[in-house]
């Protein structure tokens, strides 16, 4: 067994973490999560009561409905943005609208606080944009193109070296330690 591979006597939540983290990593996560954590609120304010002592406060408002819809709407649009992030610009684009909406619908778009985080993860989403695949000699070979060799290598050698081979992969995109492009 090679020092490289991962081996089978890994911890089941290293494995988990790592999972993890690619899938963090291929779709806007944050964007999700923020929107979801701002239609929380905005659904739940409206059907709350609050007890101080013997007294109970109720937010209920006549757009109670429209609240809990804005609210749903929201959580729908966080997990379309994680599980269907092909949409995400129109999953922004509409949850910066529900977010506005729910100002003088869903008691001030629940407290601002719901407003601030789904206006928040819809901007997140409509900027963010997947990872493109490096560009290397490798790829740029399959694509038709023989790969160049380095500057030194090219012409006559007076030496009885060879000439080197061109390397298959980027010796810069290994300088990060091999740490994930998102943390």
């Amino acid at each position: 067994m090679s020092p490289e591979s991962t081996g089978q006597n890994e911890h089941y939540l290293t494995v988990f973490r790592r999972g993890f983290r690619t899938w963090r990593g291929n779709r806007p996560f944050w964007a999700g999560l923020f929107t979801i954590l701002g239609g929380l609120p905005i659904a739940y304010f409206p059907y709350a009561n609050m007890h101080l002592g013997n007294m109970t406060i109720a937010m209920s408002t006549t757009a109670g409905a429209g609240s809990l819809i804005i609210g749903v709407l929201l959580v729908t649009l966080g997990l379309t943005m994680w599980f269907h992030h092909i949409v995400r610009v129109f999953a922004g684009v509409a949850a910066i609208l529900l977010a506005l909406i729910s100002i003088p619908v869903a008691n001030i778009g629940g407290f601002i606080i719901g407003f601030l985080f789904s206006l928040l993860g819809g901007a997140l989403s409509i900027s963010w944009v997947p990872g493109e695949a490096k560009s290397g000699p490798a790829s740029e070979g399959a694509q038709g193109e023989a790969p160049r060799m380095p500057e030194q290598d090219q012409g006559f050698h007076d030496t009885a070296e060879a000439p080197r081979k061109p390397l298959l992969f980027d010796v810069a995109a290994e300088g990060d330690g091999g740490s994930h492009r998102a943390g």
